[in-house]
Parts: C-alpha cells; structure tokens; sequence
C-alpha cells in the first residue's frame, strides 16, 4: 500500500504527531480504564478501534428533548418569517420534531440554510457541548496528564439532507479540519434515529493506528466542494481498502467517541428524512504539537491548513498549461 513514508516512521515524524493516539506519555491506559463514566470494555474498544459507540450515554428526555423541541420551534419560525402558514401539528417529538424542515428545504435551499445557522445557537445544544461529563470522559481515555480544551468553532448541529452530496463529508482525519491539538476527539450524538438508508458514518477500523495521513488540498472530482470539505486523502482507495469497515446504526442518547486519527466518512443519505446529527470536540491542550502550533483552528477559523502542517499537504502538480507557461512555452 503507498503510504506518506515521511510520516510513518517516528525518526521522520513531525514533533508531537507520534503521539497523537497516546493516552499519556507512557501509553499506559490501565489507570484511565478503571474510573470515569465510561466501562472499561468501551475505554478498550476506544484505543483499539479508534472510535466507540456508547449507547444511552446521554438522557433522552433531560439531554435529547430540548434540543429537538427548540429545533422544531426554530423551523417554525422560519416557516412564519417566510409567510408559510403553521400546521397546528403537535408537540415535538424524536419522530415528528423536524417534519416540516424538508417542506422548507424544497421551498427554497436558503430556507433550509437559516434552520441550520440557528439550531447551533439552541441554549440547551450549547449546555451539552460543555457537559462537565465531556471533561471526565476525555481525562479518562487520555489520563491524568490531559488537559482537556473545547475547540472554538469545533461545534455544531449537522443536517445531512436526503439526495445531497456537496456537503457530504468523504473519509478524512478530523485534525486536518480541526487542528487544535492532534490528542482530540469528537463527541457525536444523533437527534434521530439513524437507519442504514440515512447514510450513518462509517469507519476504517483500527487506522487510527498509522497516525496522519496527507491531503491532497482540492477534489478534482468535486470542485464545488471548499475547505475542509474539499480535502482528499493521498492513495484514498488504497488507503480505506486495507481495512474492516462498520457503520454503526444511532439511536438519540447514544454517544460515539471519535479520536481524531480514525478514517471515517459521512454516508450518502438516501432516506426520505434529513440525518440530525451533533458534534462536540475537545482537545489535549498540553500535547506537544498543540502547543507549538498555538492550538489554532483550521478551515472555520480561517487558517490555511497548509501552512500549519505543510508536511501533511500534497504538492501540487502543476497542470499542463501552467506547466508549459513555467518553461516558456503557449499559455
């Protein structure tokens, strides 16, 4: 399989980067493993898949069914903004909170657009982003060394619309849209219930392994997709092929943990209702890496990810033309 050799073997690996997937500077993940709100089978599952899926983390009516109650008013809202009428349906519900939010988004794609920007500023989204449980979870999968950071930027509300393929996001690393600090990981949730037709997230077990891979900095195959989302992993197909694959199926309340070196995507939606999804991401602010780097953000803060890590950056290739204007040739 080609790799990035310069980032493969510890002597040539960029400072800090080799310890990205370690849990404290002896690696020892005995300690961590035995207290924390986690069970020590999940703590294991973590370090050796790369990911977690902990089910019922989070409670459905404390936790869940406030952000799906103001989710639904804010489409409400939208709707009156619009001059569309109100429906008189009931109250919310895990399974009718977001039922006239495809209506919107068939109306008119900016409509949609609105719900999105809004739902990130619900007060009880913002509550659980800075859970204190967060903290106890992050300390106990990296130890007692950790110092745990919420990612300025690194937190939202995603709505992956049925049919919908430019802001699908394709397999990736999060650091290369995060940065931070390599030592993060993401806190995921659903407001729905993710069926297989939906597109659930997919993951390449265990390549967390390998440490960070190069991007190649714009899809030729999808121009229309920019920053983070426009990011193609170098030898991609062969990189994914060499391993066992799973897409784990989400009710709301479950809680999958994501270290930031895991190779995963975000499935196509082919379901008939929009994929409601929460991210959360913290970060080690004592790993060497993040220090140096001043723990800056990447695409979202308006950082050039290149200029941060250009070991990680394929160079480009210059095209034909621009190749015959660099020798003097035709333009």
């Amino acid at each position: 399989m080609p790799t990035s050799p310069a980032l493969r073997s510890p002597e040539h690996e960029p400072a800090g980067l080799a310890l990205a997937t370690g849990v404290d500077a002896t690696g020892d993940t005995t300690a961590a493993a035995s207290s924390g709100p986690l069970a020590a089978e999940d703590v294991a599952r973590f370090h050796r898949d790369g990911f977690v899926l902990v089910r019922g983390f989070y409670d459905r009516e404390r936790d869940i069914a406030p952000i799906q109650r103001a989710a639904r008013a804010v489409i409400g809202l939208v709707r009156a903004r619009h001059g569309l009428p109100a429906t008189g349906r009931g109250p919310a519900s895990p399974e009718t909170f977001d039922e006239e939010y495809l209506e919107l988004l068939g109306r008119n794609r900016a409509w949609a657009g609105e719900v999105y920007d809004a739902v990130k500023q619900i007060p009880a989204f913002v509550r659980l982003v800075a859970d204190a449980r967060h903290e106890a979870v992050f300390r106990q999968l990296r130890g007692d060394g950790a110092i745990p950071g919420l990612a300025a930027g690194g937190h939202g509300i995603r709505i992956d619309n049925p049919g919908e393929e430019r802001y699908r996001a394709d397999w990736h690393q999060e650091y290369h849209g995060q940065l931070r600090s390599p030592d993060g990981i993401t806190f995921w949730t659903s407001l729905v219930s993710v069926t297989d037709e939906m597109g659930p997230v997919r993951f390449c077990v265990g390549s967390h392994a390998r440490g960070f891979l190069r991007v190649h900095a714009r899809d030729p195959h999808n121009p229309d997709k920019t920053g983070a989302y426009g990011l193609v992993l170098e030898h991609r197909d062969l990189e994914i092929a060499g391993y066992p694959q799973v897409a784990p199926l989400a009710e709301p309340g479950d809680l999958m943990l994501i270290d930031f070196a895991v190779l995963h995507s975000s499935g196509f939606n082919r379901g008939r209702r929009a994929r409601w999804s929460l991210q959360t991401r913290y970060f080690n602010f004592a790993h060497p890496t993040g220090v140096r780097i001043g723990w800056c953000g990447s695409f979202a803060a308006g950082q050039d990810f290149g200029r941060v890590h250009p070991e990680l950056v394929v160079p480009e290739v210059p095209s034909g033309s621009d190749a015959e204007s660099a020798r003097g040739g035709a333009p």
